[in-house]
């Protein structure tokens, strides 16, 4: 059950932390995607070193789906970690939502929540399924076993989920992780809950991809020794 609420308590400080700082900064500027971009990889790397040694840190169904898809988890666990990784990103749209309704931000509309314009829904599929890709073929490559990054895969991870959203945000305001799309979407309604599907599928379908590269990588790896 640790493991569990780890995830829980992980995607809150993500989906607090990173869809805070788009809500309170904005993604407008350069500088302010900058700024949301490293807000979400450094909730990442804080996690990683906080309960990676509990849970490994997934805080993403679409990290979970392509761990278990290598074989590296059960479907139980793999489920559960899902589970909590929702209720995690929930609580953490709830403690914005609590913040933005009140104080100077009372009269916020912004909830953090991703969404595209409907006539980019292609584009905006592509990007998701792309950018997860190469986001969870890093977390699979630099977590395994004999052929990973050791204690540096937290860094390594969080950064690449600052170069992803550096890219991302213009387009979808970056998902890659269906538990940081469904707590805002719930809060924000509308155009996000109806285009909740795409960030939740596409994450999913990069994850695949990357799991299944990785496979053929680690093949080859282990081919040559």
């Amino acid at each position: 059950m640790k493991k569990y609420l780890a995830e829980m308590v992980g995607t809150m400080v993500l989906v607090l932390m990173g869809c805070g700082s788009a809500i309170f900064f904005g993604c407008g500027e350069p500088a302010e995607v900058l700024a949301v971009a490293f807000a979400f990889g450094l909730s990442v790397v804080g996690m990683a070193y906080a309960i990676g040694g509990i849970s490994g840190c997934h805080i993403n169904p679409a990290i979970t789906f392509g761990v278990w898809l290598s074989k590296r988890m059960s479907g139980k666990d793999a489920v559960g970690y899902v589970v909590f990784q929702v209720i995690g990103a929930i609580i953490g749209s709830a403690i914005l939502y609590a913040l933005t309704s009140t104080g100077a931000y009372a009269d916020s509309t912004a909830t953090g929540a991703n969404s595209f314009d409907s006539a980019e829904m292609v584009q905006a599929f592509l990007a998701e399924v792309v950018f997860t890709f190469v986001f969870v073929l890093v977390v699979l490559g630099t977590t395994d076993s004999e052929k990973g990054a050791g204690n540096l895969a937290g860094l390594a991870i969080g950064l690449t989920l600052v170069l992803v959203h550096i890219v991302c945000i213009p387009i979808t305001g970056t998902s890659v992780n269906p538990a940081r799309s469904v707590g805002p979407a719930l809060f924000a309604g509308g155009q996000a809950l109806s285009q909740l599907w795409l960030f939740i599928v596409a994450p999913l379908v990069g994850a695949a991809l990357s799991a299944g590269v990785w496979k053929v990588l680690s093949c080859e790896c282990n081919c040559k020794k």
